[in-house]
């Protein structure tokens, strides 16, 4: 691009908000890269404008500098972040097609010559996906792929389906699942439906970083051409078919309020448990419009792990006598409920963290499976390092095997599935509201989800109980276990570097007590070292991550040893992960009680809770917060 005087004038005004502090230097030098090299030929002009308004809008500085500060990572799943028309740290045109260029790039250079790569590609409700989609699909497009394309919003689980059942080189999903309105990404999956693993996320990590020209070419001609094949006609009801081979014969007589809080859900949700004859079920009305701005969700973030976010659909439900409230995220990947407490009339409700529906789902397959004779010495549970220890008793209990030393994320239990076999895999599940039965798809999926809670729902009301109730009988067999997330973000220019200095003393300087009790192991991930208390750190195996957990003594619960080489089930912990890409440490808190009678219970959960009171208090005063 030649320098203009309306470009020199806009490169003037950038070295004088840097040479004023207004902006950092390295904002400065990339915003005069984008209106000066021509790979940003496209975008110099809209940036040049936004430079013009913060002469007399200093506001526009602040969002210019929060643009260009740094590069948007593109990490182990794919590109995350807030949307900007312009900015190398944010979600647009460029950054997005980057993304999908470096994907292009990485698979043409992983096929055999003369091989034709495939990707298919869906998204959701959120403010220019489908813009996204069809950008990453004229990239992939220029560098000789085929495309199959869902048309109109579709799930995440359901992606992966396409992926699998088009037998396609790789996916992309457009969503930012429950992040805020302001937020959009691309996850990208590999052939067999799981988000990106090594050696694959690094590989397409550096073609990203290295993407000069994006090029593209037009989405409306690959159509004519029959290089994008629209499949949603096809791939529609093929995934709801396979969903529903995970129900199971029994009554259907369960009123359901279900909200996608303004999500694709009721592409999904909605179809699988009419399918398998839950006839009672209605959509939330102030929650059922598709819209990227959630507006009639508590603070526009579309999250089930809040409650809040289930409110409006409870007081609706209890006003209506239904049984069951479900809500699924924007991208239909994660799953929240409510029930109420009791079967008697006006009960409270509450809803449930995502252990606790880990638990309950858990028990209910591998009980199911017993009643209906089809379970197998080989059957596996699999689950993640921060997900309640609950789940390992409870399959012990059944006598299968349990996996859950996978770091965090779904795609770790997606290539588990794999590792050991389809056919031995029942359930996976995570804290973060993720489930998964059957071998459909390799992530996360609300629709089975719903549909299993709904089965055991309306099985637990033939016998005049609630779900709640029965969380209380798997807490009397197998002891009561309360968790709690306390995320602390540490906010400044300086958060980064305080946040790697917190995770640094942990591992070098680990509290001897937590919550009242002793640290009796600290098992760092970074580096695969366990450190009993008072001894040496040794080597362990397991998969690398940026993960401590400190083990805490509490002699009042029975040890449960493993079925497999590792570490007994989380009890008493607390496990420590820092964020990637923002100033921010998320803590995990375990507690645990021996098993207990229903007299003891209230007793034992104030106890629990307590604890977890301290521990959250000892972690805020360990990060001086």
């Amino acid at each position: 691009m030649s320098s203009s005087p309306s470009t020199a004038s806009r490169l003037a005004a950038l070295t004088a908000a840097r040479d004023a502090g207004t902006i950092t230097d390295h904002s400065a030098t990339t915003m005069q890269a984008w209106l000066s090299e021509p790979r940003y030929a496209e975008f110099a002009e809209e940036l040049g404008r936004l430079i013009d308004r913060a002469a007399g809008e200093p506001a526009v500085w602040k969002e210019l500098d929060d643009a260009y500060w740094t590069v948007i990572p593109f990490g182990t799943g794919g590109r995350r972040g807030r949307m900007y028309p312009v900015g190398s740290n944010a979600i647009n045109d460029r950054t997005i097609g980057e993304s999908a260029q470096g994907l292009a790039d990485y698979v043409t250079a992983s096929l055999p010559a003369g091989s034709t790569p495939t990707c298919t590609i869906a998204y959701d409700t959120r403010h220019h996906s489908e813009h996204f989609a069809r950008l990453c699909t004229e990239v992939l497009l220029a560098a000789g792929f085929k495309v199959f394309f869902l048309r109109g919003y579709r799930s995440t689980p359901e992606l992966s389906f396409a992926v699998r059942h088009t037998n396609s080189t790789c996916g992309i999903m457009v969503t930012a699942s429950h992040n805020p309105p302001s937020d959009n990404a691309v996850k990208v999956y590999w052939a067999g439906g799981v988000q990106v693993l090594p050696p694959h996320d690094k590989g397409i990590i550096e073609r990203v970083m290295q993407a000069d020209e994006i090029r593209r070419e037009a989405f409306d001609n690959a159509v004519a051409a029959g290089r994008v094949v629209f499949v949603e006609e096809e791939i529609d009801p093929a995934f709801i078919q396979a969903v529903l081979k995970q129900a199971s014969a029994g009554s259907r007589d369960l009123s359901v309020l279900y909200t996608p809080l303004h999500g694709v859900g009721a592409t999904a949700v909605m179809p699988v448990l009419a399918g398998a004859g839950f006839e009672q079920v209605r959509l939330y009305g102030p929650q059922a419009e598709p819209s990227g701005d959630f507006p009639n969700v508590p603070g526009h973030v579309s999250n089930p792990e809040n409650p809040a976010v289930m409110s409006g659909a409870i007081a609706e439900a209890k006003a209506q006598g239904d049984d069951l409230v479900l809500a699924s995220d924007p991208d239909c990947d994660r799953l929240g409920a409510a029930a109420a407490l009791t079967a008697v009339a006006g009960s409270e409700w509450q809803t449930f963290t995502g252990n606790q529906l880990g638990a309950l789902l858990a028990d209910w397959v591998l009980s199911s499976r017993s009643a209906h004779s089809t379970s197998q010495p080989t059957d596996t549970v699999v689950t993640t390092l921060v997900t309640s220890g609950l789940i390992r008793r409870i399959g012990n209990a059944h006598q299968v095997r349990v996996i859950d030393s996978l770091q965090v994320g779904f795609k770790w239990i997606g290539r588990t599935i794999d590792d050991i076999g389809p056919e031995h895999f029942v359930f996976g599940c995570e804290e973060s509201h993720g489930y998964l039965a059957g071998t459909h798809v390799r992530d996360k999926d609300a629709s089975v989800a719903a549909l299993l809670l709904s089965e055991q729902a309306v099985s637990l009301k033939a016998t005049g109980k609630t779900l709640h109730e029965k969380l209380d009988d798997i807490f009397y067999t197998h002891g009561c276990h309360l968790e709690r997330q306390v995320a602390i973000t540490l906010p400044g220019a300086a958060g980064m570097d305080r946040m790697r200095e917190i995770m640094a003393t942990l591992r070098a300087q680990p509290p001897a007590t937590l919550g009242g009790l002793p640290v009796a192991r600290t098992r760092d991930y970074g580096q695969l070292l366990v450190t009993e208390a008072g001894g040496s750190p040794t080597a362990f195996a397991g998969e690398k991550g940026d993960l401590v957990i400190f083990d805490l003594a509490d002699d009042t619960l029975p040890a449960e040893p493993p079925p497999d080489a590792g570490f007994p089930p989380l009890a008493n912990a607390v496990a420590a992960r820092p964020s990637g890409t923002e100033p921010k440490i998320k803590f995990y808190l375990f507690t645990a009680a021996a098993p207990c009678n229903c007299t003891e219970l209230p007793s034992v959960k104030a106890h629990l809770t307590q604890r977890l009171d301290d521990l959250e208090r000892d972690l805020r005063e360990l990060a001086g917060v």
